[in-house]
């Protein structure tokens, strides 16, 4: 299959490995991936803060740079809820129904990475080896926008080598909300203090994501803490063999 891999600007800026992860993950089992290096941002920092005319100009480069892909894979589930479901909402309130339709056409082919490795491809071991005690954090929008179910923890379970701990109150949400840790910073760094506290209750000593906005912020409060534990996405985990660890 071809797959288009759309990074998301944060990966880009900040966690270059996870995009290298996802390829290699994809690659190994048996894909074609492709990167247009014309791809921007998804616009969800400009929507959430209120400015719908900059994030629809930044949907509609998406929706031009992505428009002839068969499949498009992104290791966020935030920018693919942003994508799926908030996009064609906010052409709609701006009156741009074109733009809404070409959202629309296009968000069928959109797949945050882990429910296209459960549910799209049916494949649940995917051939890694991580020889660590991880827990997982359900973020927000793979979980309540996007629905991903336990598709992760299928994956996660089927690596060699590592002890998955249940995360106590997973279903709480860590604080970040991308801008909202920045308006609302007593409220974040409670529900912070919060998930820091139960991750470190489990023992574990990585806790993994589908989204590296959430794992900064949790891998911000565990460093403070001097906790030993750390964060690492779950492409990371997935495309990690006993010959090469990428985190």
């Amino acid at each position: 299959m071809k797959i288009d891999l759309f990074i998301t600007c944060l990966n880009d800026a900040l966690f270059p490995t996870t995009g290298q992860a996802t390829v290699a993950l994809l690659e190994r089992l048996g894909h074609e991936v492709r990167f247009n290096a014309a791809q921007t941002c998804c616009g969800q920092m400009h929507l959430n803060t209120g400015y719908r005319k900059d994030a629809l100009s930044l949907v509609r480069k998406f929706v031009t740079d992505f428009q002839g892909a068969e499949v498009i894979v992104l290791p966020s589930g935030s920018c693919a809820a942003m994508l799926r479901e908030l996009a064609p909402d906010a052409a709609h309130w701006e009156g741009d129904e074109e733009l809404r339709r070409e959202v629309l056409d296009l968000s069928g082919r959109i797949y945050e990475l882990s429910e296209f490795l459960v549910k799209k491809l049916g494949v649940e071991d995917v051939g890694a080896a991580y020889p660590h005690r991880v827990t997982y954090h359900p973020t927000c929008h793979a979980m309540r926008s996007l629905h991903v179910g336990d598709a992760p923890l299928r994956l996660l379970r089927n690596v060699r080598g590592l002890t998955l701990l249940e995360l106590p109150h997973a279903d709480e949400c860590c604080g970040f909300g991308g801008t909202f840790s920045i308006k609302n910073p007593d409220v974040s760094t409670a529900m912070l203090a919060d998930k820091a506290r139960h991750i470190l209750e489990t023992g574990a000593e990585a806790c993994t994501a589908g989204d590296n906005s959430c794992l900064m912020h949790i891998g911000g409060g565990l460093h403070r803490l001097r906790s030993g534990a750390r964060t690492v996405h779950l492409a990371e985990i997935l495309a990690s063999t006993e010959e090469r660890v990428w985190a």
